[in-house]
């Protein structure tokens, strides 16, 4: 009975910690704000599992019996704990209800599981043994969890079949228990059915969650999915409605088919018209492809070194052909090199020298993403450029996060470049912005655009950098890695425009 106890406290540790990334996870990706998201979630959680402390008290007879029947509930409601939020984000106009219901719930019997095996324990082993060990066990089933999630479970199994197998997990450990802890015959048979009912409905659960990941996802986008996966990076969503094709990473819109080339030839072309004459090009991030179209319209361009953290983007946007079309096959083109590292530590590592470098990463909602708009990464791209360097990077929208973009700016100016702010119209997105920099006084624009340009002429060349006054330039701390301002700064305004 001891050591069945003793192994279930690691499998029920696990469980309960990976319930609670599950949460943080998928209020993140459906919510954004994932500093905020987490904090919530976590806070909620850990006083949700001191009130389940405090209830069990009250259970004063049959400990194994209810202790089986708490691992039941918590096999059942944390198990489908993944679909119910993502069938209920479509669903409600208010997803906090459901969401912190739910981390309340979970939370409540978690926080159960200690004491009762403490108290089932106690005529077992002396106090000193039974708590290092309860303790010890538990901070070890915390270990192996939060290595496991992220590196196996959310990028092989995705949320709501990790959530199923977990729940598989609680509910297989209490029918185990039937069979080694001492409960009445009477006991046993009623929780050996309950352990059956409970593991079918979470084996029918995980055999269909293709169906159930579908249908959820069918109420986030609006379209027609196309592509689906989370990779060990994001969730990648493509969806398409006639014509018109859509990327979503982790929920949020990347570009949209119809009006990409607005957002893809502001980003390229002024910072190449910056230039003299540009050879050798790295775009980090833009794993789409899109910006390297752009750039193989420039005949002069040598080669193109393109830095994208995750392979599954350029998989697909190579080998796609519905993807691989609109980007006219860039990421073949052999004057293109795909480069799958993080952009971080391969500017470190790397020793080439750029005459154009394009930064084309998601928005900074997140300090993982927050640290490539640092004064510290900007030095790091320093030691990548010549004197006559141009950098180009997409910085948001400055009339809806105008304290962010121009965070942006004054983060590269900080670094040492001169800058020039740009904004264009995207109907996808509204004004977007992108800022340039270079490690001397920019120069004017060449007056050669290239060929098969949809938007760009002379004359929206230069209304790009005419800032009306609600857009214009506001006072705003750098971006430094030990503060991250930009992610506080964007989570504000964003926040601010969603309420």
């Amino acid at each position: 009975m001891q050591r069945a106890l003793l192994v279930s406290v690691l499998i029920l540790s696990s469980c309960g910690l990976v319930y609670e990334l599950l949460a943080g996870t998928v209020a993140s990706y459906l919510l954004g704000e994932t500093v905020t998201q987490f904090s919530l979630v976590i806070g909620v959680y850990l006083f949700s599992m001191g009130i389940g402390s405090w209830l069990s008290r009250y259970l004063l007879e049959d400990l194994i019996a209810k202790f089986l029947d708490v691992e039941l509930a918590l096999g059942l409601l944390g198990g489908f704990s993944a679909a119910i939020l993502f069938l209920s984000f479509g669903q409600t106009r208010i997803f906090q209800i459901p969401l912190f219901t739910l981390v309340v719930a979970v939370g409540t019997l978690v926080g159960m599981e200690i004491p009762l095996l403490l108290r089932i324990l106690k005529n077992k082993l002396g106090f000193r043994d039974m708590v290092s060990k309860v303790l010890s066990l538990d901070y070890a089933g915390a270990l192996l969890a939060s290595l496991a999630f992220p590196i196996f479970f959310a990028p092989k199994l995705g949320m709501v079949r990790t959530s199923l197998f977990f729940g598989l997990l609680n509910a297989g450990t209490a029918l185990w228990g039937t069979f080694v802890l001492p409960i009445t015959d009477r006991q046993k048979n009623l929780l050996r059915a309950k352990s059956a009912l409970v593991l079918t409905l979470l084996g029918l659960g995980f055999a269909f969650s293709e169906m159930i990941t579908f249908y959820s996802e069918e109420n986030l986008f609006s379209d027609e999915i196309i592509y689906s996966k989370q990779t060990n990076f994001q969730k990648i969503v493509v969806t398409k409605y006639k014509s018109e094709l859509r990327l979503f990473l982790n929920g949020h819109l990347q570009f949209s088919s119809r009006d990409e080339y607005r957002y893809h030839e502001t980003l390229v072309h002024p910072a190449l018209l910056s230039h003299p004459n540009p050879k050798r090009i790295l775009v980090l991030g833009g794993g789409d492809g899109l910006a390297v179209r752009e750039i193989l319209k420039h005949p002069g361009v040598e080669s193109i070194t393109l830095v994208d953290l995750d392979p599954e983007m350029t998989r697909i946007f190579s080998e796609q052909p519905i993807l691989s079309q609109i980007n006219g096959s860039s990421l073949k083109n052999p004057k293109v090199k795909v480069q799958n590292a993080d952009a971080f530590l391969w500017l470190d590592e790397s020793d080439s020298v750029f005459d154009v470098v394009l930064i084309d990463f998601p928005d900074p909602s997140n300090f993982s993403i927050g640290k490539l708009y640092s004064t510290a990464f900007y030095r790091s791209l320093k030691r990548r450029l010549n004197r006559f360097s141009i950098v180009e990077i997409q910085s948001t929208s400055p009339l809806f996060a105008r304290m962010s973009f121009w965070c942006v700016e004054a983060t590269l100016r900080e670094a040492g470049f001169s800058t020039k702010a740009l904004h264009v119209y995207v109907p996808s997105f509204g004004e977007w912005g992108f800022v340039m920099g270079g490690l001397e006084k920019l120069p004017a624009y060449r007056k050669n655009l290239p060929d098969g340009l949809k938007f760009l002429n002379e004359m929206e060349l230069k209304s790009l950098s005419d800032f009306p006054e609600d857009m214009s330039k506001v006072p705003v701390e750098p971006n430094r890695l030990d503060n991250q301002s930009l992610v506080r700064y964007y989570d504000q305004e964003w926040n601010r425009l969603l309420d």
